[in-house]
């Protein structure tokens, strides 16, 4: 099963505003490990950038303006996450975004119902508990200390190891032992302390009531009536 895990940054709230998408990220994931495919861009939001925005993500106009316009990396955009699952964190408002930087592309916006909202999942499985992408890291013990700034594509990874949290899934990283090469199999140590084994023979008084068991309680068990089919095997000269 292929999923993306997809992050943006915007220069504001609200597109109905005139807010424009400036920055998408994207990890594959198939069967809940993450590939290594990723899709990063840029964009010219062909607006200013608000200071609030600025101090969000770091990303200035003056950056931007030596990248092309969301338009120019729609199509492809929309090739690489294809019809999978979009795993994002506050769905709503990257699916907004999205949409209405397609809906000024003149093409068809993406269904929400796509879209997999891990920030709902975080509510199901810890109610009452902080839900933001921080936090999540911190209950998972997921490294953040990179995150200065919100960058769609860190955030994308980050959110793709607390997604397979959340989930139950695979460990990232984790690798099968045919892809470790070779004849397709992994020699494996395991160090156990050495115990001594442990004497488990029966004692007479087990053997006497286990036989009256078999007499009182079994009806011509399959192993008295083959005690008699049995051949002698004559022994080796």
């Amino acid at each position: 099963m292929r999923e993306i895990v997809l992050d943006t940054e915007t220069t504001g709230f609200e597109p109905s505003e005139g807010h424009r998408l400036v920055e998408i990220g994207c990890v594959e994931l198939v069967n809940h490990v993450a590939t290594g495919v990723t899709f990063h861009k840029y964009c010219n939001p062909e607006r200013d950038m608000p200071e609030e925005a600025f101090r969000v993500h770091g990303l200035s106009i003056e950056f931007l303006s030596q990248h092309g316009c969301f338009r120019e990396i729609a199509q492809e955009f929309l090739d690489f996450v294809g019809d999978a699952p979009l795993i994002i964190h506050n769905a709503k408002f990257d699916m907004k975004f999205l949409n209405a930087e397609l809906q000024l592309c003149g093409l068809k916006p993406l269904p929400m119902e796509q879209a997999v909202d891990t920030v709902s999942l975080a509510r199901r499985k810890y109610p009452g508990s902080p839900v933001s992408l921080d936090a999540l890291c911190r209950r998972f013990n997921i490294d953040n200390s990179s995150r200065t700034y919100h960058g769609a594509l860190l955030d994308s990874e980050l959110l793709a190891e607390v997604y397979l949290e959340l989930v139950g899934g695979r460990e990232p990283g984790l690798a099968l032992a045919a892809d470790a090469g070779g004849d397709g199999g992994a020699s494996v140590t395991i160090d156990r302390p050495y115990r001594a084994p442990r004497p488990h023979a029966p004692t007479p008084e087990e053997l006497e009531a286990h036989a009256a068991f078999v007499k009182n309680r079994l009806k011509e068990p399959l192993w008295a009536a083959l005690e008699g089919t049995r051949e002698e095997v004559p022994a080796a000269e």
